[in-house]
Formats: structure tokens, sequence, C-alpha cells
């Protein structure tokens, strides 16, 4: 026979219809989001993976002073290698682009090209520019770029399967595909730009590829130890050696599209805990309601079983609904969004949904799970009691010999205190969520502010206008002009992943680093400082980057330098540590563009755009998705304020009820129920905002802990002060309806449940 109870649960759904549709509303569209996030997360993930097959990506690229000839190429695949070259020259972009673009001839062996709209270049005058660099720039095929006085049509739009992420230097910690871009040319489009100015760059895939990246790491550090020692053998020598492995261009885009998944479960996962809790709470609510009927169902024979199934019922039921409807939309909706999220960030290749049956898993039966064992845990002690005991509605467990002595206070504000006592439950899950919802809100708000803030402080404090690294000494005639020596080194740990450290040797009495240099030991910018928790007195361990020869200093100071990880040392110290003549240097800092310097001995030129990248790069990539953040945060604290503000109200139905008989008017009941919501809405804003800097600082370090080089924790004021506001805001909206339900409570509710 049926069970009768299920008759109640329309009923039941219908009565209470606000509280149900609005946690299902949410909890739709939040597991849309994520079903729709690992959708597209692990189509795109295997598009990459594959990638690495299909367009046969390189296992390592090397770079030389020279071109190498034949004999040299032969030596060098003695170590069980293959060399391919990958040339490529870096040009500036003229008439209203400005960017630089890196561009390589047609490849035909090693990371091959992918095409995504267009037709790869067939004359001299055409080009295949990167498609998030065209998109990023607002060029389209068609249109015309000009480089070095020479107008190209771009033919097509392509993705280069070793640019993932448009690393212009791997030591960057963001890539920047606004301002830098790949592209791909003819052979005879290559071979019109001048000779000087291309870089011997050489790809190579072993014979026999690695296990895992220690295998590839030994076999790295042997293959560049025969690079350099063949090389140098033929007058040749080796300039930059970059295993696939530790390639950000390559591999960058791949940790970040795996990377997310852990932390999106999670916050899922907390949803549907702080969801459960609130269902568990007002049905124990219903509970307390429904004891004389409870008691009666008890004592006809009813289980304790069948009451708990009865009670979970439509918690489950909508959580399942839900997630059913969440995946339709995470997979026909939801999935193209964060696809497009991908897209706006990474040069990927073309991908093809896949059906995921564990982003099923984790999306609808692990939900239910927790709702199921949540509910559980929070309403089977409930029904423990004896039939008795919910006939006579005595509901505790253990009884208090007296009320909780109060402070004499006036009788509204001690009124409003025991209303606090009385729903504690309901207020301590109301805290929690308003401390949730509140750590993701300061996510999103402290972002857009941070990078703007980053950006001043690098602008602040920037060494110089220009910044030339030299391949060999050279002189100007510019009086303005500051040598200076540079190199790159890496942090050496035990327990973490090397990070590229800039060396840099200054002159005495600089005058473009403002700093007392000591003769012995070094200073630290301040990036490096706060990243490694660094400070004055401590020993920092380095190594050479492209060699084995490992360097100790100590730190003498902290430089305020927050646009990379740095060390500063004198310049003879530099000579003497590093080995070099007495009068060597192989950069210049200047205010002023230098023009007598041969353009073929330039190495690199850090201007301002160099500098900003990192900000000008996630405000392109994550601007919309902060703001995404920021309404989910503010929609969560809505959505939480007004399910236990009502459930406050319906507890009290029939208190409020007899105040109305003893001549309290609506406003003044408002300032009863109300006012106390408000103390603790107010109380759990202001401390869940210090509470949320501390655990988003744990969050931040740990998230950024993987890129090379350093963003500042920075929380600009008004975030704590908009934080505030926002939640005041929200809930004040929230009360104006909940005293609207105040004033429909009718005065013969008290009445009716006098027993």
């Amino acid at each position: 026979m049926k069970n009768p109870l299920r008759k109640r649960l329309p009923r039941e759904l219908v009565g209470d219809l606000s509280k149900y549709l609005v946690v299902f509303l949410f909890m739709t569209l939040t597991i849309g989001m994520i079903s729709g996030f690992l959708v597209a997360d692990d189509s795109m993930l295997q598009a990459y993976d594959e990638s690495f097959e299909k367009y046969n990506i390189e296992d390592g690229n090397f770079t030389l002073a020279a071109e190498a000839d034949d004999a040299l190429i032969d030596e060098i695949e003695k170590s069980d290698v293959t060399v391919c070259e990958h040339f490529y020259l870096e040009q500036k972009t003229e008439k209203g682009v400005d960017s630089t673009l890196r561009i390589f001839k047609e490849r035909d062996k090693v990371d091959l090209v992918c095409l995504m709209d267009g037709e790869m270049p067939a004359s001299e005058d055409e080009i295949a520019l990167d498609r998030m660099y065209a998109k990023n720039n607002d060029l389209a095929i068609g249109d015309a770029v000009t480089i070095g006085g020479t107008e190209y049509t771009i033919s097509g739009l392509v993705a280069l399967s070793d640019y993932s992420a448009l690393f212009s230097n791997n030591g960057d910690m963001m890539f920047d595909a606004v301002k830098f871009g790949v592209a791909i040319v003819t052979e005879d489009g290559f071979d019109s730009f001048d000779s000087d100015t291309i870089r011997y760059n050489y790809a190579w895939k072993y014979d026999k590829a690695p296990k895992n990246d220690t295998k590839a790491k030994d076999m790295g550090t042997d293959l560049m130890e025969d690079v350099a020692t063949a090389a140098a053998m033929d007058g040749n020598a080796l300039t930059g050696f970059l295993p696939a492995y530790t390639n950000s261009a390559i591999h960058f885009t791949g940790d970040d599209i795996g990377g997310d998944r852990s932390m999106i479960l999670t916050l899922l996962y907390i949803v549907i805990v702080i969801m459960a809790f609130v269902f568990g709470v007002t049905t124990n609510n219903t509970i307390v309601k429904e004891a004389g009927v409870i008691g009666t169902l008890r004592a006809s024979g009813y289980t304790k079983g069948e009451l708990l199934r009865h009670y979970i019922s439509l918690p489950i039921l909508v959580t399942f609904i839900a997630a059913i409807i969440g995946n339709i939309l995470g997979y026909s909706v939801f999935k193209d969004v964060f696809a497009g999220v991908y897209y706006n960030s990474y040069s990927l290749p073309t991908y093809v949904t896949r059906w995921n049956a564990q982003a099923f898993v984790l999306t609808t039966v692990v939900p239910l799970i927790i709702m199921l064992l949540v509910n559980v845990a929070l309403i089977a002690h409930k029904l423990q009691l004896s039939p008795l005991n919910f006939l006579r509605r005595d509901l505790r467990k253990t009884r208090r010999k007296k009320a909780v002595r109060l402070p004499h206070f006036k009788f509204f504000n001690r009124f409003r205190l025991r209303i606090i006592f009385q729903n504690s439950a309901s207020y301590v899950t109301l805290a929690v969520g308003i401390l949730f919802a509140n750590i993701l809100l300061m996510f999103g708000l402290m972002m857009v502010p941070l990078l703007n803030h980053y950006q001043d402080e690098v602008l602040d404090h920037m060494i110089a206008d220009y910044q030339y690294i030299l391949k060999t000494p050279a002189e100007t005639g510019n009086d303005a002009a500051e040598t200076y020596c540079v190199s790159t080194l890496k942090t050496v740990f035990e327990d973490k992943e090397s990070d590229e450290v800039t060396a840099y040797g200054i002159e005495p009495d600089s005058a473009y680093v403002d700093a007392k240099l000591p003769e012995d030991g070094v200073f630290i910018s301040d990036s490096y400082a706060d990243k490694y928790r660094i400070k004055e007195g401590d020993t920092i361990r380095l190594k050479e980057a492209y060699g084995n020869k490992k360097f100790e200093f100590e730190v003498k100071g902290i430089y305020t330098y927050p646009a990379g990880i740095c060390i500063f040392m004198d310049i003879d110290e530099y000579r003497d540590v590093f080995e070099k003549d007495a009068d060597y240097f192989n950069g210049y800092f200047s205010d002023e563009k230098l023009t007598d310097i041969p353009k073929e001995n330039i190495v690199s030129t850090v201007t301002e755009d160099d500098l900003t990248k990192i900000s000008r790069q996630l405000d392109v990539s994550m601007g919309d998705m902060f703001q995404v953040i920021n309404v989910f945060a503010i929609v969560m604290f809505a959505l939480l304020v007004y399910l236990l503000t009502k459930l406050i109200i319906e507890k009290n139905t029939i208190s409020i009820s007899m105040v109305k008989i003893l001549g309290y008017d609506n406003r003044e009941i408002g300032k009863l129920y109300l006012t106390a919501t408000t103390w603790v809405v107010v109380c759990s804003i202001a401390v869940s905002i210090p509470l949320s800097y501390l655990l988003i600082e744990l969050i931040y370090r740990s998230m950024m802990a993987d890129f090379h080089g350093w963003l500042m924790m920075y929380v600009a004021p008004k975030v704590y002060g908009e934080m505030f506001v926002l939640g005041l805001i929200v809930y004040f909206v929230v009360a104006f309806f909940q005293m609207a339900r105040i004033r429909k409570i009718p005065m013969d509710e008290a009445l009716k449940n006098v027993e």
C-alpha cells in the first residue's frame, strides 16, 4: 500500500512555494554553471592533450648566437634528438596597431599550425595571424597590417600549437595577447625581412620520448650541456635553452584549464551544504509546527524512518530536479559561455564537446548525497522523541533550569535578544552564509582595483622608460643613458619549482636606481620578498639559468620594484661574481629612445607596455568573470537573508499574532523581530569582512604561488565600504518584503493554536 504521507508533499510544496522556488532557481543556475564549466573544461583539456600528438609539439627549443651549419646539427642530433629550424624575427606593427609580432615561416614537421579561419598565406605579402591576437586588436581576414613599412594582407587566423598562451618571454608572469602576437608568413615573405634581426631558434624532438617530467628534466640537462659544448666547439654559442615541460607558452594553458577544477567543485559543494542547512533548519521548524500531527502519526504506528523519509523528500526532489535541469543548461548554454572564456584567453585549436559522465556524477549524484546526509543529520535527532513528547509539544531533549539571564536593558532590546537566542541555529547558518558570500564578493570587487594599483605601482617605480638589453657592449652618444649588467638566474628550492630571477648590476650613484647598494650582498625587489617571505638578513640561493653554477647572496635590503622578481647588486660585484671583464656591460637605462645602437645588437627593449602586460591581459581575459562573481555573491547573500528571515518570522507567527492582540502595530512588531535580525546581519557583515580578507590572502597566495613573478595582494580601502554598503542594501530590500509578510499575519493565528 502506498504511503498516504505522499499526498501531503504537493500541499507542502505549494504552501511554501516561494522558499522552494528561490532555492530551486539558485541551485539550478549554480549546478548549470558548474556543469557547463566542467564540460567545457574537460572538452578543452582533451583537445589540448590531443594537440601534442596531432600537431607534433616540440620537446623543447634552443637558440644559438648564429645559424648552425650542417655539421653542428649533425653533432647535436647524436644526442638522440631530431632538430628542426624554427627561425623567427620580431617586428613592431604600425599604423594604428601598437604591438610586436613574432613571425615564423610555415611549418611542416614540428609545432604544426591549426588554421581556424581563412587560408594560409600563399604570397609574399600575405600573413596569417594568431586568432586571439587578431581579436584583441580588432583585426579580421582581409584587413591589412603594416610591418616595417610594408602592408601585409591577413589571409587567415591560426593557432600555433607551441603558443597556446602568448608568452613573449618564458620568465613573464602573464602572457600578453594584446601587445604581443605570433604570425606565419611564406618562406619568401620571411626572407624579405632584414636577416640581421633573425633569431636562430631550433626545436627538438627526442627519438625516444621521456616517460615523465623527472626524466625530461634529466634528459634536458644532458642535452643542454651537449648543445653548449657542440656550439662552442663550432665557434657558435648557446644563448637560450627551453625544455617543453618548462615552457609556459605550451603548458600554462593546460595547467590553468585543469587547475580550476577543484576550486569550482569546492564552490559547488559549499553552496549545496549551505542550501542543505537551510532546508534542514526550515524542516526542523516545520516539525515543531506539526508536532501534534507527528505525535498522532507515531501513535498510529508510523515509524521514525517513514517520517524521516517524508520530511527529506522535498529537499531531495528539489535538488534532483535542479541537478537535471542544471546539467541540461550546462550542456546547452553554459558550456559555450565557458568555452568562450577559454577562447578569450588562450590560442586554442578547435574543440568538440565531449559527454562527461564524471561531470554528471559530480554535479548530480554528489549534491544529492550531500543534501541527504546534511538533512538526515539535522532532522533525524528531532524524530527520536517519543509520541507523547510530540503530542505535548515538548521537543526539548534537555531542559534548561532557567532562561539565560539578560542585562537590564530596555524591554525591546531584551525581547530582541530572546529572539536571537531562540533562533540561534538560523542565525549561525546566516552568519556562515554571509561569510562565504563576502569571500566571493571581496574576490570579485578587489581584482580590478588590484590590477589598476599594480599598474600604477609598476609605472611609478619604473627604473627607466627604456631598458635595453644588448648582445655585446655597444656605445651610445646619449649622455643620459646609463650602463648596467643583467642576466637571468633561477631560484633553488628543494620543495618548490624554480622561478626566474633577474640579476642587475648597477653603477654606483645610479641616476635610475635610487639605492645605496652594498659592496657585498644584494638588494631584492619587494615582489621577491613578498612572494617568498624573505626579509633583510636572510640568505637566498640562486643558480645559472643555463648551467649548474650556484650562488648564495645575503639580503642587505629590499628595493621597491613590483614589476619583477629581481636582485640588485653593485656592478663591480656583479662582474666579480659572474666572472665578467672590468668594463663589461650589456644594457642601458634611458628615459629617451636610443637610436644609435644597431638593431641587430639589441636583444630586447623593456618599456611600459612590457611591464604592464599582466594587468592588461587579466583585464581582457577575466574582467567579465569578476562581475559574474560579484553578482553570484550578492544573489547568494540575498537568498540566504530572505530564506532565514522568512523562517524566523514563520517560527514566531504565533508570538507576532499575540503581540498584535496586545495592541502593538506593524511598525513596532517590525522593530522587535526585524531589528533583531538587523543586529545579526550587521554584525555578521562587519565580522566577515576581516575574516574574508584573511581567507582570501591564503587562497590568493596559494593560487599565485605557481606563477612566474608575483602580483602582490592589494585590497583597495573602498572595497570594504562597498561590501558593507552592498550587504546592507540587499538586507533592507529583503527586510521590506519581510515587513509585508508581518503585516499579513492575522490576530486570530494565536487563538487558533491555543491548546
